[in-house]
């Protein structure tokens, strides 16, 4: 579970990395982020999520997990 675990923070990591790349090449990185992190939080809020009994609590836990990822990026400083 530990080495799942890890990989999955890898994987954050590496997407964090990979959106912020992207932002930062954009006329207005803070918009595109809004943008795209409600585009995301909209397919996981409609994601089938089959095999499971309860996947209200599968789907707050991907909502959380979408809401850390973002919260580490920062906004672009004034130098």
């Amino acid at each position: 579970m530990d080495e799942l675990n890890g990989k999955l923070i890898a994987c954050q990591i590496l997407i964090t990395g990979l959106i912020a790349r992207v932002a930062n090449e954009q006329r207005d990185p803070l918009r595109f982020l809004t943008d795209f992190r409600d585009e995301i939080k909209a397919v996981v809020g409609g994601v089938n999520i089959a095999g499971m009994d309860n996947t209200d609590r599968v789907r707050a836990t991907a909502q959380r997990t979408v809401d850390e990822l973002f919260s580490l990026m920062k906004p672009p400083s004034s130098d």
